[in-house]
């Protein structure tokens, strides 16, 4: 554009920026964005070319859901360090928002694999799979440790780490192998929660990178133990070596009503030869 300075109807301005002639009528009645000039015959509003900055700001800062009254008092008082100040926060917002729909993704990627595992599983099928290192937030309990006190545990832990919602993890039950292997198949150690792009740092479990035993049982836990003596004859005879800890998950929570369906996914690091 030139530097010329052109009036331009309401319509045309309107149109220039995407908007609909309502919203400048409206920013006009709130005195948050007046016309550069009025016809005092017709009433019509003019606006000129150069006040398109201001208007392109005051939309952006509506896009990020900057308040009315916070956006007037930045136009009032207009500087750099003002504006500066301004999407510094609302970056910051955005990093946050943009964090937490990553991990509702992750979650509901998450929750899509096990309905495709759900779909394709052999229930009889013990595999081996390939799993990346993963961090786990973990809760210690013992045999003696109480349901309730666990809810409160996992329910601890969350808050610390800022999880609004139970459904933004994933939660599971880890057994340590020597306790499988002595036969102890009730020696559950810790409770685990599974938080989307948490990064490594002190304190945290780290599930080790490598090949996974994985095997499902479904129905009650007082079945499990039938499952494990599986598991360990497999591993015998294919010449496995189990290690560190089972790691147990339901993985149909959200589509069954009775306990006799529930499905529990159990994975155990492994090393040596292959089936």
């Amino acid at each position: 554009m030139t530097g010329k300075s052109k009036l331009l109807t309401i319509s045309q301005f309107a149109a220039m920026h995407g908007i609909n002639k309502k919203t400048l009528m409206w920013y006009d009645e709130t005195d948050l964005f007046k016309p550069a000039a009025i016809n005092p015959v017709n009433g019509y509003r003019y606006y000129d070319y150069h006040q398109s900055p201001i208007l392109e700001t005051i939309l952006l800062l509506r896009e990020l859901d900057v308040p009315i009254g916070e956006i007037r008092s930045f136009l009032e008082n207009r500087s750099a360090r003002s504006l500066k100040e301004l999407l510094d926060e609302r970056i910051a917002d955005l990093d946050q928002t943009m964090l937490h729909l990553k991990a509702v993704r992750k979650t509901l990627c998450n929750h899509r694999q096990n309905m495709v595992t759900l779909l394709t599983m052999d229930l009889s099928e013990i595999s081996l799979v390939e799993k990346e290192e993963r961090c786990l937030v973990t809760v210690e309990i013992d045999r003696d440790t109480s349901f309730e006190k666990e809810v409160e545990l996992i329910t601890a832990k969350t808050a610390k780490y800022q999880l609004g919602r139970l459904h933004e993890a994933s939660y599971g039950s880890m057994i340590p192998v020597k306790s499988l292997q002595k036969g102890d198949f009730d020696d559950y150690t810790r409770l685990f929660i599974e938080i989307p792009f948490l990064k490594k740092k002190t304190g945290l479990h780290t599930q080790p990178r490598g090949t996974y035993l994985r095997a499902f049982h479904k129905g009650g836990w007082d079945k499990i133990p039938g499952r494990y003596r599986e598991i360990l004859a497999f591993a015998r005879e294919n010449h496995l070596t189990l290690e560190g800890f089972s790691y147990e998950k339901g993985i149909n929570e959200t589509v069954i009503d009775r306990v006799e369906d529930y499905i529990v996914q159990i994975e155990i690091p492994v090393s040596g030869s292959r089936p």
